[in-house]
């Protein structure tokens, strides 16, 4: 693959890239750059999560040596599934099922837990020379990378430790690229603006957008609401069942959910119904959106890319209920695989039902 198809594979479906010409760069000099991911194993996989899974498909396809950090530290820290490390395994095993049902190639990704990390007495001389680094003020204004605000670090100390961790993390792996939603980009950039101090490489920082929950933000948030607020306030999340989508709803609860979905006419800014379209069906390669409407409204309709679909909402010739009904449809059927490994899969069920059974915190 040449360096011009790599570029283009890692950087489509993404809300930005920090920068274009260093990842351009980097394909040019690195055949094989290193790159990671971390996720808390904190509940339940929704759909939004599926935005970056399908960017780690991107780039083990473009030949970057992957790394999974399963973030079962980070998870603790942030009072993920009680602080109970057992459960925390657990849901660390899942994501990986789920991550396997959704065509990620386990034998081309390399998995590394945080406990495995921080054994090491580097990682802790690391950690104390990103704190050193760093004010205090820069540290409480990347805690949004953990859902939360500057004022709860108040709660307890550790999560102040919490950025400092993840800034450790990328060093320690001797990253390239730095994979996150929108939500990681504080801590991205503060590793990139401690690189040169501390003698380490810049990654590139490589973001994905964030799903709205299908509560949405409400049409006088719209216009003025911040990427902060919408990562802490209205992304979708698990710990709010009945605003996210899961990967292994039944079609029933994916129809039932997605009809209650806010969806304002014609606006496609923060309605989740459109983000689902744009960031997970039409990323499909070939999908096609089908309408069934009935006749005096139209009759069927083939809707062939997210841009299509966009113009015709916003010209008012798509209504809400048939968008919602087409949607639900078709997330339905691309979640098929999802729902048969889990019924096929004793163990994953198992770790599913215990998970579900969970009260998940924020």
């Amino acid at each position: 693959m040449d360096v011009e198809s790599k570029v283009q594979l890692a950087s489509r479906n993404t809300a930005e890239i920090i920068t274009l010409e260093e990842l351009k760069l980097l394909f040019e000099t690195n055949a094989h750059p290193k790159a990671y991911l971390g996720f808390e194993p904190s509940g339940l996989f929704h759909v939004g999560w599926m935005i970056w899974a399908r960017k780690v498909r991107d780039l083990v396809e473009a030949g970057v040596d992957f790394t999974l950090l399963e973030a079962t530290w980070h998870a603790w820290i942030n009072d993920k599934l009680g602080g109970d490390m057992g459960l925390i395994r657990d849901a660390a095993r899942y994501v990986s099922i789920v991550l396997e049902a959704l065509g990620v190639n386990s034998s081309r990704v390399r998995r590394i837990d945080a406990e495995e990390l921080v054994s090491s007495k580097d990682y802790w001389a690391t950690l104390i020379k990103v704190a050193k680094s760093a004010s205090l003020a820069r540290i409480k204004r990347a805690l949004t990378i953990m859902g939360r605000r500057a004022d709860e670090a108040e709660m307890d100390f550790s999560k102040l430790i919490y950025p400092c961790m993840q800034v450790t993390d990328i060093f320690m792996l001797d990253l390239d690229i730095a994979l996150g939603g929108t939500d990681q980009r504080k801590a991205h950039m503060l590793a990139r603006e401690l690189a040169s101090k501390l003698g380490r490489k810049k990654v590139v920082a490589i973001h994905t957008p964030l799903l709205t929950g299908l509560q949405g933000v409400g049409r006088m948030e719209t216009a003025r609401l911040d990427e902060e607020a919408h990562a802490v306030d209205y992304k979708m999340s698990k710990s709010k069942p009945e605003t996210a989508l899961f990967v292994h709803d039944s079609p029933e609860d994916i129809r039932r959910k997605i009809m209650k979905a806010y969806c304002p006419p014609r606006i496609a800014r923060y309605n989740p119904v459109m983000e689902i379209n744009k960031y997970i069906l039409f990323a499909e390669p070939g999908f096609i959106l089908h309408v069934d409407r009935p006749a005096k409204y139209g009759g069927p309709l083939d809707i062939y890319s997210y841009e299509e679909l966009e113009k015709l909402y916003a010209e008012g010739k798509l209504h809400p209920l048939d968008l919602k009904k087409a949607t639900a449809e078709a997330l339905a059927k691309i979640l098929e695989p999802v729902r048969r490994r889990f019924k096929e899969d004793a163990e994953a069920r198992r770790i599913l039902e215990k998970l579900a059974n969970t009260k998940v915190s924020r």
